[in-house]
């Protein structure tokens, strides 16, 4: 049996650059353990496991080389742009996915892909033991955020600041911290704010561009900037554009696509 698999970069229009994800689109339910040696083997941030459930509604997994997680925006996407051009889904439709205890949709809009993701708000909390030994800089404020993804967000000083990181993901798994956006205003004046996000507690010391860490990005900076449209740039080494509306417990993720490579893997 084969099950057809496709790179796609995310969050970007140039190969080689945004996050790049593994789809792999299933015909029937696969094993858990198989799944992860292909994410394993795979090696990206996230693979994602695609089957149709009925016409336009596809159930959707992610792993980590490591782990399941419950959510991630930038393999959705990819997902969504790989359904599009293989032509499983026609290209002016809107893809509905069912993931373990939410659903998502994607929906083609003026050349972007956009992904309905649930809010994920973040509130003060006190600083978590090891963090800023671990990120290497110190916070102006620090938060939480809730749900099936908890995550810690600091926020810097400046954009600077958030560039100059240099983590010690050893230290930052031995204190238990497993994820971590840190983020400050742009200070180019061409984007609202920059992030970037450390996930060494699920086996991703850095992600180049991470669409569900902007559930809680796009809620944050709406209440700071008082506006709800807000264009965040992740300042990673291959870096990515993730376009947010924040409307209440939903928050709008927007962005592109490019296809990489696709083969198919024997099973």
């Amino acid at each position: 049996m084969y099950a057809p698999i496709i790179q796609v970069d995310a969050f970007t229009t140039q190969r080689f650059s945004g996050n790049p994800a593994a789809v792999c689109l299933l015909a029937e339910e696969a094993d858990p353990s198989w799944m992860q040696a292909v994410a394993a083997e795979m090696n990206l941030s996230e693979t994602a496991f695609v089957r149709r459930v009925k016409d336009n509604t596809f159930s959707i997994r992610w792993f980590t080389p490591t782990v399941e997680v419950p959510l991630c925006g930038h393999a959705t996407l990819a997902s969504a742009h790989a359904l599009w051009e293989h032509k499983h889904v026609e290209a002016s439709e809107t893809i509905t996915f069912k993931a373990k205890g939410s659903i998502l949709t994607a929906t083609p809009e003026s050349g972007w892909i956009c992904l309905d993701f649930p809010a994920m708000p973040v509130g003060p909390t006190a600083t978590p033991k090891g963090l800023v030994e671990g990120l290497g800089g110190e916070p102006i404020g620090v938060y939480e955020s809730s749900g099936s993804f908890p995550m810690v967000l600091a926020e810097m000083n400046d954009a600077d600041a958030v560039r100059a990181l240099k983590p010690d993901f050893a230290r930052m798994r031995h204190d238990t911290i497993d994820a971590c956006i840190v983020t400050a205003r742009d200070d180019t004046g061409e984007f609202d704010f920059v992030s970037r996000f450390f996930g060494p507690g699920v086996g991703v010391d850095e992600d180049p561009v991470t669409g569900s860490a902007h559930c809680s990005l796009g809620p944050f900076w709406s209440a700071k900037l008082g506006k709800t449209d807000l264009v965040g740039h992740q300042v990673s080494a291959r870096g990515g554009v993730v376009r947010v509306r924040s409307r209440g417990d939903r928050v709008d993720l927007l962005g592109q696509a490019v296809t990489v490579m696709r083969g198919e893997l024997l099973r």
